[in-house]
């Protein structure tokens, strides 16, 4: 078989379908009609004497002979993509377009303390940022997609990831003010009851921290107030619906909810989360990952933890 009949504008095609699961979606990720996306897959498919998805009406299947075929191809992907990087590399450290997500619980509040001295550090530096969960941020890392993500380590890491330990984050308790652990000394994670907590919507990494922290005996029932956001979260706290875990980053004095809420900090050991900066293994880039870890390390914002 003559692989040089494939393109590497064919493996493209290939796994963004396999990503998508969605002809339309795929072609539209792809910048290609979806005619065109589809009649390159067949040929492919053609040339390979294999079918690569099950095609319906309503979804489209990758068939395990494809499984194989499409982990190859984000294999060959990444090693042509090494080409660019190796010129990037070349002009120095962190140039050119470098695409970084963080979750939706830090980015926001931990951005904007190193995006000023990062394009000062680095004025070639294109950087184009996301935010979102962290599993759909890290299958989009997977395949390609972004470069690195700034998150906190859940069971959705594997094998494949590189990960750099960045900085512990701490947990502070929003509360509200009239309620008895406003003003509980000490205040210990052991004080906490899942049933009293607000908490954000499924599929957020903090919802499950939050919960560990609970005792044992204390993680039975879950209210259903549930936010898709932090600011969500300190509202409900606010208007009294129960006490909740808000990272020290996102943690403001909010002039129009002094009166109704307070922070309160655990004594004893720190409470927190770690937070890391994770990349594909095979990453050409490696370099700019490492040079990037050690800025932010030299950027830690106040009060974070080693």
């Amino acid at each position: 078989m003559n692989v040089t009949a494939l393109s590497l504008r064919d493996l493209e095609y290939i796994v963004s379908v396999a990503d998508h699961e969605h002809f339309g979606k795929a072609a539209q990720a792809a910048h290609v009609s979806q005619p065109a996306l589809s009649t390159q897959i067949r040929k492919a498919e053609d040339f390979l004497g294999v079918r690569l998805f099950e095609r319906s009406n309503r979804r489209v299947t990758i068939t395990p002979t494809g499984e194989r075929i499409i982990e190859q191809a984000r294999v060959v992907l990444d090693e042509a993509r090494k080409i660019a990087d190796i010129v990037h590399g070349d002009r120095g450290p962190l140039t050119g377009t470098f695409k970084l997500a963080a979750i939706s619980t830090l980015g926001p509040y931990y951005l904007p303390h190193v995006i000023a001295p990062l394009r000062r550090r680095y004025p070639q530096l294109v950087l184009h940022l996301r935010e979102g969960l962290t599993e759909p941020l890290l299958d989009d890392l997977r395949a390609g997609s972004l470069d690195a993500v700034l998150a906190s380590p859940t069971e959705a890491f594997d094998e494949s990831l590189n990960v750099i330990p960045l900085f512990t984050e701490p947990f502070l308790l929003a509360v509200p003010k009239e309620h008895a652990l406003a003003t509980k000394s000490p205040l210990r994670p052991s004080d906490l009851r899942a049933e009293d907590m607000v908490l954000l919507e499924d599929g957020h990494c903090l919802k499950d921290q939050s919960l560990a922290l609970c005792p044992r005996n204390r993680r039975g029932h879950v209210r259903q107030y549930q936010a898709t956001g932090l600011e969500t979260l300190r509202h409900l706290v606010a208007a009294g619906l129960g006490y909740t875990l808000i990272p020290q980053l996102a943690a403001r004095d909010d002039t129009k909810l002094r009166r109704l809420l307070c922070y309160r900090a655990f004594d004893g050991k720190s409470v927190g989360r770690p937070i890391v900066l994770a990349c594909r293994k095979r990453h050409a880039r490696m370099g700019d990952m490492e040079a990037l870890a050690r800025f932010l390390k030299e950027h830690c914002p106040k009060g974070m933890l080693p």
